[in-house]
């Protein structure tokens, strides 16, 4: 069947012609058949080189042998029990190695939920119902996560809005905002509300901005003085960044910290862990009547064939020059689309570090919160991703580059040719 015929049942059966958020415009829209290594294929018989990842997860690469290798292998054993199997306790493990929190740890199935626990258990942890966020971060799709993520009107920090329909007004109450890298706002919000803070929650790298040099450690500093419970959101960030993820790289350590995409090769699995006294409030022992026990559950919780795939993935991770090819790639990538730019008079910036890039089309010399991403010039992103895509560069429109292990220099240099034609060709005649 001819990919039109195929997107076109899509949009007949799916809600706006896919499952999420994503979406791509009719001229680059596309049904993936398969992927090997770095590239993707169409139903059309193009190959892209792909540089989404499946937005994140795929840092190994598509059907890496590996992962495939262990998959298999345990499925011929058992998919999934709901009981403890050994898979998913040595993943735990070694996640509670690598965490600079991790002393418990919680299998979970999708960033979201891992997110969602974490925030719970601050919560009951503390006696307390709100938590500080920073405008512009994601935390999944949860309701309390659904707050702030989007720019707020002028001033009306620290409140928040809902960043979509269904999710109930009462929740901004309890979900507080003040832009990323702001230690002054930050302090003066968590000073005249500290009693009612259960948590602190960042996104170490947030989209694509980078903390400023002593932001993590006030923030840190402030949880330490009034008992609230710091949450890194890893989950783009954790083995990603660095083995230790935005903790080891950052130097700072959280009390919790959520992992996803990275964690398990493709396959859905999340964790989240930390100090053992926060992490508690989830012991299924505790009474049931206990004001502070955090139901934390799920079916799949724990289920081996992701485990075994995690297990696969770390494994490959830890190996000698990992993170040093990651941040290469995107040392250079920086370095010549900012040069790029330059030669053809074309105000940009490359935002983000290392293996996770996007190109923002702005003439603000630093990228430090929401407010400043913001007025980036969004339609010549989009333009930009789109024609790419044209291009059999597979990107996202309007998000992060995302590099993998087994991206090679062909692939980079495939990418940085295509964006100086499109930037040259595309961009520059825009204004």
């Amino acid at each position: 069947m001819s990919q039109s015929a195929l997107i076109e049942r899509a949009e007949r059966v799916f809600v706006g012609g896919g499952n999420g958020e994503f979406r791509l415009p009719p001229e680059a829209n596309l049904v993936v058949t398969r992927g090997e290594g770095a590239t993707i294929h169409d139903t059309a018989g193009k190959t892209y080189i792909d540089f989404l990842l499946g937005s994140g997860p795929m840092i190994l690469g598509h059907a890496h042998p590996e992962v495939v290798e262990a998959v298999t292998r345990q499925v011929a054993r058992g998919t999934t029990f709901m009981a403890l199997n050994e898979p998913a306790i040595e993943l735990a493990e070694r996640v509670a190695d690598a965490s600079p929190c991790g002393e418990k740890v919680r299998l979970v199935i999708t960033g979201s939920e891992s997110m969602q626990f974490a925030l719970r258990a601050a919560r009951a942890f503390t006696g307390r119902d709100r938590c500080l966020r920073f405008e512009g971060g994601w935390h999944g799709v949860s309701d309390a996560a659904l707050h702030g993520a989007r720019t707020l009107h002028p001033g009306a920090y620290p409140g928040t809005l809902p960043d979509g329909g269904g999710i109930p007004r009462s929740w901004s109450a309890d979900m507080l905002a003040v832009p990323f890298n702001d230690v002054e706002r930050a302090t003066e919000v968590v000073e005249r509300h500290h009693g009612e803070l259960a948590a602190i929650v960042i996104e170490p790298l947030q989209r694509c901005i980078l903390p400023r040099p002593g932001f993590f450690e006030a923030i840190r500093a402030l949880c330490d003085r009034y008992g609230i419970v710091l949450i890194f959101d890893e989950i783009v960030t954790g083995f990603r960044m660095a083995w230790g993820g935005a903790q080891e790289r950052y130097g700072v350590t959280a009390d919790l910290a959520a992992y996803g995409k990275t964690i398990s090769g493709g396959y859905p699995l999340a964790a989240m862990c930390g100090r053992t006294d926060v992490m508690d409030v989830m012991n299924g022992w505790r009474p049931a009547d206990d004001p502070k026990r955090v139901i934390a559950s799920g079916t799949f919780n724990g289920y081996p064939v992701g485990a075994v795939a995690g297990l696969a993935t770390l494994d490959v991770l830890g190996r000698p020059g990992t993170y040093e090819r990651l941040f290469a790639m995107g040392d250079r990538i920086t370095r010549e689309i900012t040069a790029i730019g330059a030669r053809h008079s074309i105000p940009l910036l490359v935002g983000g570090e290392g293996p996770v890039l996007q190109v923002l089309f702005t003439g603000e010399r630093e990228i430090v919160d929401y407010g400043s991403m913001f007025r980036a010039d969004k339609e010549k992103a989009f333009v930009f991703g789109v024609e790419m895509i044209k291009r059999g560069l597979f990107v996202s429109p309007y998000e992060k580059i995302y590099l993998s292990l087994v991206h090679t220099d062909d692939h980079i240099d495939r990418l940085l040719e295509s964006a100086e034609e499109v930037l040259r060709d595309v961009i520059a005649k825009m204004d």
